[in-house]
Protein backbone atom coordinates (compact mmCIF):
# COMPACT_ATOMS: atom_id res chain seq x y z
CA UNK A 1 0.00 0.00 0.00
CA UNK A 2 1.25 3.17 -1.04
CA UNK A 3 1.15 6.53 1.14
CA UNK A 4 -1.42 8.75 -0.25
CA UNK A 5 0.50 11.93 0.67
CA UNK A 6 3.36 10.70 -1.19
CA UNK A 7 1.84 9.21 -4.16
CA UNK A 8 -0.60 10.53 -6.98
CA UNK A 9 -4.12 8.50 -7.11
CA UNK A 10 -2.73 7.18 -11.07
CA UNK A 11 0.05 6.06 -9.30
CA UNK A 12 -1.51 4.21 -6.41
CA UNK A 13 -3.69 2.93 -8.63
CA UNK A 14 -0.61 1.20 -11.12
CA UNK A 15 0.85 -0.40 -8.42
CA UNK A 16 -2.33 -2.06 -7.78
CA UNK A 17 -2.86 -3.04 -11.00
CA UNK A 18 -0.11 -5.57 -10.61
CA UNK A 19 -1.97 -7.82 -8.78
CA UNK A 20 -5.21 -7.47 -10.30
CA UNK A 21 -7.12 -10.31 -10.97
CA UNK A 22 -7.97 -11.69 -14.47
CA UNK A 23 -11.98 -11.46 -15.63
CA UNK A 24 -11.39 -15.36 -15.85
CA UNK A 25 -10.13 -15.36 -12.30
CA UNK A 26 -12.88 -13.13 -11.12
CA UNK A 27 -15.59 -14.78 -12.98
CA UNK A 28 -14.66 -18.25 -10.83
CA UNK A 29 -14.26 -15.89 -7.12
CA UNK A 30 -18.15 -14.11 -8.08
CA UNK A 31 -19.18 -18.17 -9.25
CA UNK A 32 -20.38 -16.67 -12.74
CA UNK A 33 -20.68 -19.16 -15.73
CA UNK A 34 -19.05 -18.20 -19.13
CA UNK A 35 -22.16 -16.94 -20.55
CA UNK A 36 -22.68 -14.21 -17.75
CA UNK A 37 -19.27 -12.86 -18.25
CA UNK A 38 -18.87 -10.66 -21.57
CA UNK A 39 -15.20 -10.39 -22.12
CA UNK A 40 -13.78 -6.49 -22.51
CA UNK A 41 -10.12 -5.96 -21.96
CA UNK A 42 -9.85 -5.64 -18.06
CA UNK A 43 -12.87 -4.83 -17.34
CA UNK A 44 -15.82 -7.30 -18.52
CA UNK A 45 -19.58 -6.52 -19.05
CA UNK A 46 -21.96 -8.92 -16.79
CA UNK A 47 -24.94 -10.58 -18.40
CA UNK A 48 -27.94 -9.10 -16.10
CA UNK A 49 -30.53 -10.87 -17.30
CA UNK A 50 -29.07 -14.52 -17.34
CA UNK A 51 -27.41 -13.82 -13.58
CA UNK A 52 -31.28 -12.48 -12.59
CA UNK A 53 -32.68 -15.70 -14.15
CA UNK A 54 -30.11 -17.54 -12.08
CA UNK A 55 -30.12 -16.32 -9.30
CA UNK A 56 -34.01 -15.29 -8.76
CA UNK A 57 -34.78 -17.14 -6.11
CA UNK A 58 -31.68 -15.97 -3.96
CA UNK A 59 -32.72 -13.54 -1.18
CA UNK A 60 -31.51 -9.45 -1.95
CA UNK A 61 -27.92 -8.87 0.60
CA UNK A 62 -27.91 -5.33 2.66
CA UNK A 63 -28.85 -2.66 0.60
CA UNK A 64 -26.68 0.82 1.67
CA UNK A 65 -26.79 4.17 -0.11
CA UNK A 66 -24.25 6.56 0.09
CA UNK A 67 -25.32 10.46 0.46
CA UNK A 68 -23.67 13.72 2.00
CA UNK A 69 -24.59 16.77 3.91
CA UNK A 70 -24.10 20.00 1.57
CA UNK A 71 -20.65 19.74 0.11
CA UNK A 72 -18.03 22.45 -0.15
CA UNK A 73 -17.41 23.17 -3.99
CA UNK A 74 -14.52 20.67 -3.60
CA UNK A 75 -16.83 17.98 -2.27
CA UNK A 76 -17.21 15.72 0.83
CA UNK A 77 -15.50 12.42 -1.04
CA UNK A 78 -18.81 9.92 -1.41
CA UNK A 79 -16.79 8.35 -4.10
CA UNK A 80 -14.15 7.61 -1.69
CA UNK A 81 -16.03 6.73 0.91
CA UNK A 82 -18.24 4.10 -0.74
CA UNK A 83 -15.37 2.65 -1.93
CA UNK A 84 -13.98 2.91 1.32
CA UNK A 85 -17.09 0.93 3.07
CA UNK A 86 -16.30 -1.96 0.38
CA UNK A 87 -13.19 -2.28 1.08
CA UNK A 88 -13.59 -2.23 5.32
CA UNK A 89 -16.48 -4.82 4.59
CA UNK A 90 -13.86 -6.54 2.59
CA UNK A 91 -11.68 -6.37 5.47
CA UNK A 92 -13.69 -7.83 7.94
CA UNK A 93 -14.56 -10.74 5.67
CA UNK A 94 -17.90 -10.01 4.11
CA UNK A 95 -19.47 -10.58 0.58
CA UNK A 96 -19.09 -6.84 -0.47
CA UNK A 97 -19.65 -5.36 -3.22
CA UNK A 98 -21.09 -2.20 -5.26
CA UNK A 99 -22.25 0.04 -7.98
CA UNK A 100 -20.83 3.50 -8.54
CA UNK A 101 -21.51 5.93 -11.86
CA UNK A 102 -19.40 6.17 -14.90
CA UNK A 103 -17.25 9.31 -15.00
CA UNK A 104 -17.79 11.63 -17.61
CA UNK A 105 -14.88 13.03 -20.08
CA UNK A 106 -15.96 16.78 -18.99
CA UNK A 107 -14.83 16.55 -15.26
CA UNK A 108 -12.23 14.13 -15.78
CA UNK A 109 -10.42 16.37 -18.31
CA UNK A 110 -11.38 19.70 -16.41
CA UNK A 111 -10.84 20.62 -12.86
CA UNK A 112 -13.23 18.17 -10.74
CA UNK A 113 -11.38 15.05 -12.18
CA UNK A 114 -12.55 10.82 -12.43
CA UNK A 115 -14.90 10.01 -10.06
CA UNK A 116 -12.83 7.56 -8.90
CA UNK A 117 -12.36 8.19 -5.45
CA UNK A 118 -9.09 8.72 -3.99
CA UNK A 119 -5.95 7.73 -2.38
CA UNK A 120 -6.30 4.13 -1.02
CA UNK A 121 -10.02 3.95 -1.25
CA UNK A 122 -9.80 3.80 -5.36
CA UNK A 123 -11.32 2.09 -8.41
CA UNK A 124 -9.02 0.43 -10.93
CA UNK A 125 -8.06 -0.27 -13.47
CA UNK A 126 -8.09 3.50 -13.46
CA UNK A 127 -7.65 4.72 -16.82
CA UNK A 128 -10.38 2.20 -18.43
CA UNK A 129 -12.23 4.01 -15.94
CA UNK A 130 -11.55 7.48 -16.49
CA UNK A 131 -10.92 7.03 -20.41
CA UNK A 132 -14.45 5.99 -21.45
CA UNK A 133 -14.47 2.45 -19.99
CA UNK A 134 -16.48 0.27 -22.33
CA UNK A 135 -18.48 2.91 -24.25
CA UNK A 136 -21.39 3.24 -22.74
CA UNK A 137 -21.07 6.81 -23.11
CA UNK A 138 -19.95 6.75 -26.37
CA UNK A 139 -23.08 4.74 -27.30
CA UNK A 140 -25.23 7.12 -25.91
CA UNK A 141 -23.73 10.11 -27.42
CA UNK A 142 -23.89 8.57 -30.70
CA UNK A 143 -27.90 7.39 -30.72
CA UNK A 144 -28.39 11.24 -28.77
CA UNK A 145 -26.96 12.80 -31.96
CA UNK A 146 -28.59 10.38 -34.66
CA UNK A 147 -31.71 11.85 -33.28
CA UNK A 148 -30.63 15.55 -33.88
CA UNK A 149 -29.56 13.74 -37.78
CA UNK A 150 -33.00 12.70 -37.71
CA UNK A 151 -34.68 16.09 -36.79
CA UNK A 152 -32.97 18.33 -38.62
CA UNK A 153 -33.01 16.09 -41.69
CA UNK A 154 -36.51 15.98 -41.71
CA UNK A 155 -37.09 19.36 -41.10
CA UNK A 156 -34.94 20.37 -44.00
CA UNK A 157 -37.11 17.78 -46.14
CA UNK A 158 -40.75 19.34 -45.10
CA UNK A 159 -39.34 22.63 -45.68
CA UNK A 160 -38.22 21.99 -49.26
CA UNK A 161 -40.91 19.34 -50.42
CA UNK A 162 -44.88 19.82 -51.06
CA UNK A 163 -46.91 17.36 -48.97
CA UNK A 164 -47.35 14.75 -52.23
CA UNK A 165 -43.38 14.88 -52.99
CA UNK A 166 -43.23 14.29 -48.92
CA UNK A 167 -46.11 11.04 -49.77
CA UNK A 168 -43.28 9.49 -52.46
CA UNK A 169 -40.98 9.66 -49.52
CA UNK A 170 -43.35 7.74 -47.69
CA UNK A 171 -43.06 10.88 -44.61
CA UNK A 172 -45.52 12.97 -43.05
CA UNK A 173 -45.54 16.51 -42.73
CA UNK A 174 -44.48 16.66 -38.33
CA UNK A 175 -45.00 20.36 -38.63
CA UNK A 176 -41.76 20.77 -36.08
CA UNK A 177 -41.57 24.39 -34.82
CA UNK A 178 -37.86 25.62 -35.16
CA UNK A 179 -38.54 27.75 -32.02
CA UNK A 180 -39.32 24.80 -29.63
CA UNK A 181 -36.79 22.02 -30.38
CA UNK A 182 -36.52 20.56 -27.22
CA UNK A 183 -33.19 18.50 -27.84
CA UNK A 184 -29.75 19.75 -28.74
CA UNK A 185 -26.38 18.10 -29.87
CA UNK A 186 -23.84 16.03 -26.61
CA UNK A 187 -20.56 15.46 -26.61
CA UNK A 188 -18.88 14.63 -23.03
CA UNK A 189 -16.32 17.56 -22.68
CA UNK A 190 -16.83 20.74 -21.03
CA UNK A 191 -17.27 23.18 -23.99
CA UNK A 192 -19.02 25.98 -23.03
CA UNK A 193 -18.63 27.52 -26.83
CA UNK A 194 -20.96 24.89 -27.98
CA UNK A 195 -23.94 25.86 -25.40
CA UNK A 196 -25.41 28.27 -27.89
CA UNK A 197 -24.83 27.79 -31.81
CA UNK A 198 -26.69 28.39 -35.21
CA UNK A 199 -26.47 25.37 -37.90
CA UNK A 200 -27.86 24.70 -41.58
CA UNK A 201 -25.62 28.14 -42.61
CA UNK A 202 -25.20 27.70 -46.27
CA UNK A 203 -27.70 26.59 -48.73
CA UNK A 204 -30.89 24.61 -48.83
CA UNK A 205 -28.86 21.40 -49.57
CA UNK A 206 -26.81 22.24 -45.44
CA UNK A 207 -29.28 21.27 -43.35
CA UNK A 208 -32.63 22.80 -41.77
CA UNK A 209 -31.24 26.83 -40.57
CA UNK A 210 -32.06 27.37 -36.97
CA UNK A 211 -30.68 27.93 -33.53
CA UNK A 212 -29.53 24.81 -31.90
CA UNK A 213 -27.05 24.15 -28.67
CA UNK A 214 -24.66 21.64 -26.97
CA UNK A 215 -24.81 19.54 -24.02
CA UNK A 216 -22.49 17.12 -22.30
CA UNK A 217 -23.62 14.06 -22.77
CA UNK A 218 -24.25 13.09 -19.79
CA UNK A 219 -26.91 15.30 -19.21
CA UNK A 220 -28.73 13.22 -21.96
CA UNK A 221 -32.68 11.84 -21.07
CA UNK A 222 -30.83 8.78 -22.93
CA UNK A 223 -28.65 8.72 -19.68
CA UNK A 224 -31.23 8.90 -17.53
CA UNK A 225 -33.34 6.41 -19.31
CA UNK A 226 -30.67 4.13 -18.91
CA UNK A 227 -30.69 4.86 -15.10
CA UNK A 228 -34.35 3.88 -14.54
CA UNK A 229 -34.66 1.19 -17.15
CA UNK A 230 -35.05 -2.47 -16.11
CA UNK A 231 -34.49 -4.07 -18.90
CA UNK A 232 -33.86 -3.56 -22.75
CA UNK A 233 -37.70 -3.59 -23.67
CA UNK A 234 -38.18 -1.55 -21.50
CA UNK A 235 -35.06 0.58 -22.38
CA UNK A 236 -36.46 0.96 -26.08
CA UNK A 237 -40.16 2.02 -25.15
CA UNK A 238 -38.79 5.40 -23.12
CA UNK A 239 -36.31 5.68 -25.94
CA UNK A 240 -39.37 5.75 -28.41
CA UNK A 241 -41.25 8.13 -25.92
CA UNK A 242 -38.56 11.24 -25.73
CA UNK A 243 -39.43 14.22 -26.80
CA UNK A 244 -37.75 15.65 -28.89
CA UNK A 245 -39.47 18.68 -30.13
CA UNK A 246 -42.97 20.54 -30.58
CA UNK A 247 -45.26 20.96 -33.89
CA UNK A 248 -46.64 24.51 -34.48
CA UNK A 249 -50.10 23.38 -32.57
CA UNK A 250 -48.19 22.38 -29.55
CA UNK A 251 -48.35 18.60 -29.98
CA UNK A 252 -44.95 16.68 -28.89
CA UNK A 253 -43.29 14.90 -31.75
CA UNK A 254 -41.15 12.36 -30.16
CA UNK A 255 -38.69 10.16 -31.24
CA UNK A 256 -40.98 7.73 -32.93
CA UNK A 257 -42.66 9.32 -34.64
CA UNK A 258 -38.96 10.63 -36.07
CA UNK A 259 -38.70 6.72 -36.86
CA UNK A 260 -34.94 7.02 -35.49
CA UNK A 261 -36.23 5.33 -32.29
CA UNK A 262 -35.15 1.49 -33.19
CA UNK A 263 -31.66 2.72 -34.34
CA UNK A 264 -30.79 4.83 -31.02
CA UNK A 265 -31.94 1.74 -29.26
CA UNK A 266 -29.37 -0.07 -31.64
CA UNK A 267 -26.66 2.38 -30.92
CA UNK A 268 -27.31 1.55 -26.66
CA UNK A 269 -27.91 -2.12 -27.24
CA UNK A 270 -24.75 -2.93 -25.11
CA UNK A 271 -25.19 -0.46 -22.27
CA UNK A 272 -27.88 -2.41 -20.95
CA UNK A 273 -25.36 -4.67 -18.94
CA UNK A 274 -22.95 -3.12 -15.70
CA UNK A 275 -19.35 -3.28 -16.55
CA UNK A 276 -16.84 -4.87 -13.72
CA UNK A 277 -14.56 -3.17 -12.03
CA UNK A 278 -12.42 -3.25 -8.53
CA UNK A 279 -10.99 -2.22 -5.64
CA UNK A 280 -7.60 -1.19 -5.00
CA UNK A 281 -8.13 -3.69 -2.42
CA UNK A 282 -9.90 -6.30 -5.07
CA UNK A 283 -13.67 -5.95 -4.21
CA UNK A 284 -16.02 -5.87 -7.34
CA UNK A 285 -17.80 -2.84 -7.54
CA UNK A 286 -20.20 -2.74 -11.03
CA UNK A 287 -20.01 0.77 -12.91
CA UNK A 288 -23.32 1.15 -14.65
CA UNK A 289 -25.08 4.91 -16.23
CA UNK A 290 -23.66 8.35 -15.17
CA UNK A 291 -26.81 10.54 -14.67
CA UNK A 292 -26.76 14.40 -14.07
CA UNK A 293 -27.60 14.53 -10.09
CA UNK A 294 -29.53 18.08 -10.74
CA UNK A 295 -31.62 17.28 -13.72
CA UNK A 296 -32.15 13.47 -13.58
CA UNK A 297 -31.72 10.84 -11.02
CA UNK A 298 -28.37 11.16 -9.93
CA UNK A 299 -27.95 7.57 -9.23
CA UNK A 300 -25.85 4.67 -10.87
CA UNK A 301 -28.38 2.17 -12.34
CA UNK A 302 -31.34 0.24 -11.07
CA UNK A 303 -30.24 -2.80 -13.09
CA UNK A 304 -26.51 -2.57 -11.20
CA UNK A 305 -28.56 -2.57 -7.92
CA UNK A 306 -30.54 -5.66 -8.81
CA UNK A 307 -27.76 -7.59 -9.63
CA UNK A 308 -25.93 -6.37 -6.61
CA UNK A 309 -27.96 -7.05 -4.43
CA UNK A 310 -28.40 -10.90 -5.91
CA UNK A 311 -24.62 -11.39 -6.06
CA UNK A 312 -23.16 -9.68 -2.99
CA UNK A 313 -24.57 -9.78 0.91
CA UNK A 314 -23.25 -5.97 0.67
CA UNK A 315 -24.90 -3.74 -1.82
CA UNK A 316 -23.21 -0.66 -1.38
CA UNK A 317 -24.86 2.70 -4.00
CA UNK A 318 -23.92 6.27 -4.18
CA UNK A 319 -26.15 9.24 -4.86
CA UNK A 320 -24.64 12.41 -6.39
CA UNK A 321 -24.39 15.55 -4.99
CA UNK A 322 -26.15 16.18 -0.77
CA UNK A 323 -29.14 14.58 0.62
CA UNK A 324 -31.26 16.73 -0.29
CA UNK A 325 -31.38 16.24 -3.84
CA UNK A 326 -29.29 12.51 -4.09
CA UNK A 327 -30.60 11.09 -1.21
CA UNK A 328 -34.50 12.48 -1.70
CA UNK A 329 -34.57 11.36 -5.35
CA UNK A 330 -33.52 7.79 -4.41
CA UNK A 331 -35.85 8.21 -0.93
CA UNK A 332 -38.53 9.01 -3.64
CA UNK A 333 -38.10 8.38 -7.23
CA UNK A 334 -35.29 5.64 -7.46
CA UNK A 335 -36.71 3.57 -4.58
CA UNK A 336 -40.27 3.50 -5.91
CA UNK A 337 -39.34 2.34 -9.44
CA UNK A 338 -37.04 -0.43 -8.06
CA UNK A 339 -39.14 -1.80 -5.10
CA UNK A 340 -35.86 -1.98 -3.73
CA UNK A 341 -35.52 -0.42 -0.38
CA UNK A 342 -32.21 0.64 1.54
CA UNK A 343 -31.21 -0.63 4.85
CA UNK A 344 -28.60 2.21 5.79
CA UNK A 345 -28.24 5.38 4.12
CA UNK A 346 -24.26 6.75 5.11
CA UNK A 347 -24.49 10.13 5.45
CA UNK A 348 -20.58 11.61 4.61
CA UNK A 349 -19.31 14.90 5.70
CA UNK A 350 -15.81 16.62 6.43
CA UNK A 351 -15.01 18.73 9.53
CA UNK A 352 -14.08 21.77 6.58
CA UNK A 353 -18.06 21.35 5.37
CA UNK A 354 -19.02 21.69 8.93
CA UNK A 355 -16.57 24.45 9.12
CA UNK A 356 -18.20 26.36 6.28
CA UNK A 357 -21.66 25.81 7.22
CA UNK A 358 -20.73 27.33 10.72
CA UNK A 359 -19.53 30.21 9.25
CA UNK A 360 -15.98 29.97 7.98
CA UNK A 361 -14.97 31.67 4.46
CA UNK A 362 -16.03 31.08 0.78
CA UNK A 363 -13.88 27.80 -0.37
CA UNK A 364 -12.98 28.42 -4.05
CA UNK A 365 -11.70 25.62 -6.18
CA UNK A 366 -8.03 26.38 -7.21
CA UNK A 367 -7.38 28.79 -4.52
CA UNK A 368 -5.84 28.04 -1.00
CA UNK A 369 -8.04 27.16 1.51
CA UNK A 370 -8.53 29.56 4.07
CA UNK A 371 -6.45 28.77 7.51
CA UNK A 372 -9.66 28.60 9.62
CA UNK A 373 -10.38 24.91 7.45
CA UNK A 374 -6.74 23.86 8.77
CA UNK A 375 -6.56 25.08 12.66
CA UNK A 376 -9.06 23.77 15.24
CA UNK A 377 -12.40 26.19 15.87
CA UNK A 378 -14.90 24.28 17.67
CA UNK A 379 -17.16 27.28 17.20
CA UNK A 380 -17.53 26.65 13.67
CA UNK A 381 -17.56 22.83 13.96
CA UNK A 382 -20.64 23.21 16.21
CA UNK A 383 -22.90 25.55 14.41
CA UNK A 384 -22.04 23.39 11.21
CA UNK A 385 -23.45 20.90 12.54
CA UNK A 386 -26.90 22.10 12.24
CA UNK A 387 -26.42 21.41 8.30
CA UNK A 388 -25.60 17.61 9.13
CA UNK A 389 -28.69 16.98 11.69
CA UNK A 390 -30.92 18.49 9.16
CA UNK A 391 -30.03 15.94 6.51
CA UNK A 392 -30.33 13.09 9.34
CA UNK A 393 -34.11 14.22 10.41
CA UNK A 394 -34.55 13.82 6.35
CA UNK A 395 -33.14 10.20 6.47
CA UNK A 396 -35.22 9.35 9.62
CA UNK A 397 -37.76 10.76 7.93
CA UNK A 398 -37.52 7.73 4.87
CA UNK A 399 -37.61 5.34 8.09
CA UNK A 400 -33.89 4.18 6.19
CA UNK A 401 -31.26 3.74 9.46
CA UNK A 402 -28.81 6.84 8.92
CA UNK A 403 -24.88 6.48 10.17
CA UNK A 404 -22.85 9.61 9.77
CA UNK A 405 -19.32 9.38 8.56
CA UNK A 406 -16.38 11.83 9.22
CA UNK A 407 -14.77 11.35 6.01
CA UNK A 408 -10.78 12.48 8.02
CA UNK A 409 -8.72 14.82 6.63
CA UNK A 410 -5.15 15.24 8.36
CA UNK A 411 -5.94 18.62 9.70
CA UNK A 412 -9.35 17.48 11.68
CA UNK A 413 -7.87 17.58 15.65
CA UNK A 414 -9.53 14.91 17.79
CA UNK A 415 -11.09 17.48 19.59
CA UNK A 416 -12.98 18.09 16.75
CA UNK A 417 -13.93 14.99 15.66
CA UNK A 418 -15.27 13.57 19.30
CA UNK A 419 -17.04 17.01 19.15
CA UNK A 420 -19.11 15.55 15.49
CA UNK A 421 -19.80 12.40 17.44
CA UNK A 422 -21.06 13.69 20.44
CA UNK A 423 -23.67 15.91 18.85
CA UNK A 424 -24.80 12.84 16.07
CA UNK A 425 -24.90 10.69 19.12
CA UNK A 426 -27.06 13.07 21.13
CA UNK A 427 -29.45 13.14 18.59
CA UNK A 428 -29.82 9.61 17.91
CA UNK A 429 -27.40 8.69 15.18
CA UNK A 430 -24.47 6.56 14.92
CA UNK A 431 -20.82 8.29 13.63
CA UNK A 432 -17.99 7.02 12.85
CA UNK A 433 -14.95 8.32 11.82
CA UNK A 434 -13.64 7.06 8.79
CA UNK A 435 -9.71 7.03 7.49
CA UNK A 436 -9.74 4.96 4.22
CA UNK A 437 -7.91 7.88 2.07
CA UNK A 438 -4.75 7.08 3.70
CA UNK A 439 -5.33 3.79 4.90
CA UNK A 440 -7.88 2.05 2.44
CA UNK A 441 -10.26 -1.25 4.74
CA UNK A 442 -7.90 -0.50 7.75
CA UNK A 443 -9.05 3.03 8.32
CA UNK A 444 -12.64 2.20 7.22
CA UNK A 445 -13.31 -0.73 9.82
CA UNK A 446 -14.86 1.82 12.06
CA UNK A 447 -17.27 2.72 9.64
CA UNK A 448 -18.30 -1.24 8.40
CA UNK A 449 -18.65 -1.60 11.65
CA UNK A 450 -21.08 1.09 12.32
CA UNK A 451 -22.83 0.11 9.08
CA UNK A 452 -22.94 -3.84 9.70
CA UNK A 453 -24.55 -3.15 13.05
CA UNK A 454 -27.20 -0.23 11.92
CA UNK A 455 -28.34 -3.07 8.96
CA UNK A 456 -29.24 -5.72 11.83
CA UNK A 457 -32.25 -2.90 12.90
CA UNK A 458 -35.44 -2.84 11.02
CA UNK A 459 -36.42 -0.42 8.42
CA UNK A 460 -39.93 1.66 8.38
CA UNK A 461 -39.90 2.43 4.81
CA UNK A 462 -42.44 5.22 3.96
CA UNK A 463 -42.24 7.62 1.02
CA UNK A 464 -42.73 11.41 1.48
CA UNK A 465 -45.55 11.71 -0.59
CA UNK A 466 -47.80 9.60 -2.50
CA UNK A 467 -47.65 8.75 -6.30
CA UNK A 468 -51.05 10.16 -6.75
CA UNK A 469 -50.47 13.34 -5.06
CA UNK A 470 -50.87 16.15 -7.83
CA UNK A 471 -47.39 18.25 -8.68
CA UNK A 472 -47.79 21.45 -6.77
CA UNK A 473 -48.19 19.66 -3.84
CA UNK A 474 -45.36 17.16 -4.15
CA UNK A 475 -42.94 20.31 -4.83
CA UNK A 476 -44.57 22.46 -1.62
CA UNK A 477 -44.27 19.29 0.60
CA UNK A 478 -40.14 18.51 -0.67
CA UNK A 479 -39.64 22.43 0.09
CA UNK A 480 -41.10 22.35 3.32
CA UNK A 481 -40.27 18.63 4.53
CA UNK A 482 -36.58 18.42 2.46
CA UNK A 483 -34.98 22.06 2.02
CA UNK A 484 -37.00 23.54 4.88
CA UNK A 485 -38.39 26.45 2.77
CA UNK A 486 -41.55 27.91 4.04
CA UNK A 487 -43.32 27.66 0.59
CA UNK A 488 -43.11 27.85 -2.94
CA UNK A 489 -43.86 30.96 -5.11
CA UNK A 490 -44.14 29.88 -9.01
CA UNK A 491 -44.07 31.73 -11.87
CA UNK A 492 -46.67 32.67 -13.90
CA UNK A 493 -45.38 30.53 -17.02
CA UNK A 494 -44.48 27.65 -14.86
CA UNK A 495 -47.63 27.51 -12.63
CA UNK A 496 -49.62 27.07 -16.09
CA UNK A 497 -47.10 24.37 -17.14
CA UNK A 498 -47.64 22.67 -13.71
CA UNK A 499 -51.48 22.75 -13.44
CA UNK A 500 -51.22 20.94 -17.50
CA UNK A 501 -49.28 17.99 -16.06
CA UNK A 502 -51.70 17.66 -13.26
CA UNK A 503 -54.55 17.82 -15.36
CA UNK A 504 -53.48 15.22 -17.88
CA UNK A 505 -53.57 11.52 -16.82
CA UNK A 506 -50.73 11.09 -19.36
CA UNK A 507 -48.36 12.43 -16.76
CA UNK A 508 -49.88 10.44 -13.58
CA UNK A 509 -46.97 8.31 -13.48
CA UNK A 510 -43.93 10.95 -14.04
CA UNK A 511 -41.67 11.30 -11.17
CA UNK A 512 -40.53 14.57 -9.37
CA UNK A 513 -37.14 15.63 -10.86
CA UNK A 514 -36.36 18.63 -8.64
CA UNK A 515 -33.67 21.11 -10.05
CA UNK A 516 -31.62 23.39 -7.20
CA UNK A 517 -28.23 23.75 -6.42
CA UNK A 518 -26.56 21.41 -4.48
CA UNK A 519 -24.46 23.68 -2.53
CA UNK A 520 -27.29 25.09 0.00
CA UNK A 521 -30.27 23.78 1.30
CA UNK A 522 -31.57 27.04 -0.84
CA UNK A 523 -31.74 27.57 -4.39
CA UNK A 524 -29.02 30.34 -2.91
CA UNK A 525 -25.80 28.99 -3.23
CA UNK A 526 -24.56 31.50 -0.92
CA UNK A 527 -27.12 30.47 2.17
CA UNK A 528 -25.03 27.88 3.78
CA UNK A 529 -25.65 26.06 7.19
CA UNK A 530 -29.87 25.67 7.65
CA UNK A 531 -30.87 28.72 6.13
CA UNK A 532 -34.41 30.28 7.89
CA UNK A 533 -37.23 32.67 6.34
CA UNK A 534 -37.21 31.95 2.50
CA UNK A 535 -39.17 30.79 0.13
CA UNK A 536 -38.65 28.24 -2.99
CA UNK A 537 -38.99 29.75 -6.45
CA UNK A 538 -39.84 27.72 -9.31
CA UNK A 539 -39.64 29.55 -12.67
CA UNK A 540 -39.95 26.28 -15.40
CA UNK A 541 -41.33 23.19 -15.33
CA UNK A 542 -39.40 20.43 -18.07
CA UNK A 543 -40.48 17.25 -19.15
CA UNK A 544 -38.62 14.10 -20.19
CA UNK A 545 -41.32 11.90 -21.89
CA UNK A 546 -38.78 8.51 -21.95
CA UNK A 547 -37.27 9.24 -18.78
CA UNK A 548 -40.94 9.78 -17.42
CA UNK A 549 -39.81 13.04 -15.49
CA UNK A 550 -41.36 16.43 -14.47
CA UNK A 551 -38.21 18.58 -13.72
CA UNK A 552 -39.24 21.58 -11.58
CA UNK A 553 -36.71 24.37 -11.73
CA UNK A 554 -35.48 26.69 -8.70
CA UNK A 555 -32.60 28.81 -10.09
CA UNK A 556 -30.96 28.17 -14.08
CA UNK A 557 -29.10 25.52 -14.96
CA UNK A 558 -26.15 24.52 -17.38
CA UNK A 559 -26.44 21.34 -19.18
CA UNK A 560 -22.95 21.73 -20.68
CA UNK A 561 -20.08 22.90 -17.93
CA UNK A 562 -17.35 25.03 -19.26
CA UNK A 563 -13.61 24.27 -18.75
CA UNK A 564 -11.48 26.34 -15.95
CA UNK A 565 -7.93 27.54 -16.58
CA UNK A 566 -6.19 24.86 -15.21
CA UNK A 567 -7.67 21.78 -16.60
CA UNK A 568 -6.69 18.39 -16.04
CA UNK A 569 -5.97 17.75 -19.11
CA UNK A 570 -2.64 19.85 -18.49
CA UNK A 571 -1.55 17.08 -16.79
CA UNK A 572 -2.42 13.92 -18.51
CA UNK A 573 0.15 12.41 -20.64
CA UNK A 574 0.97 8.88 -22.26
CA UNK A 575 4.05 6.76 -21.99
CA UNK A 576 5.22 6.18 -26.12
CA UNK A 577 6.89 3.29 -24.64
CA UNK A 578 4.56 1.58 -22.74
CA UNK A 579 1.09 2.90 -23.40
CA UNK A 580 0.64 3.73 -19.60
CA UNK A 581 -1.45 6.74 -18.78
CA UNK A 582 -0.04 9.35 -16.09
CA UNK A 583 -1.95 12.40 -14.59
CA UNK A 584 -5.33 11.36 -13.57
CA UNK A 585 -5.20 12.84 -10.29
Amino acid sequence: MLDPVEFKDWQIAEEAEKSMLSPEQWRDKLGLTNEELIPYGKTPKLDFIKIMDRLKDRPNGKFIEVTAITPTPLGEGKSTTSLGLIEGLGKRGMNVGGCLRQPSGGPTMNVKGTAAGGGNALLIPMTEFSLGLTGDINDIQNAHNLCMVALNARMQHEANYSDEELAKRNLKRLDIDPKRVEMGWVMDFAAQGLRNIIMGLGGKRDGFMMSSKFAITVSSELMAILAVATDLKDLRERISNMIVAYDKYGNYVTAGDLEVDGAMAAFMRNTINPTLCYTVEHQPVLVHAGPFANIAIGQSSIIGDRVGLKMFDYHVTESGFAADIGFEKFWNVKTRLSGLEANVSVLVATIRALKMHGGGPAVVPGRPIPEEYTKQNMALVEKGCENLLHHMKNIKKSGINPVVCINSFATDTKEEIALVKKIVEEAGGRCALSEHWKYGGDGALELADAVMDACKEPVDFKYLYPLDMPLRQRVDIIAREVYGADGVDWTPDAEAKAKAFEADPKFNDFQTMMVKSHLSLSHDPTLKGVPKNWRLPIRDVLVYGGAKFICPMAGGISMMPGTGSDPGFRRIDVDVNTGKVSGLF
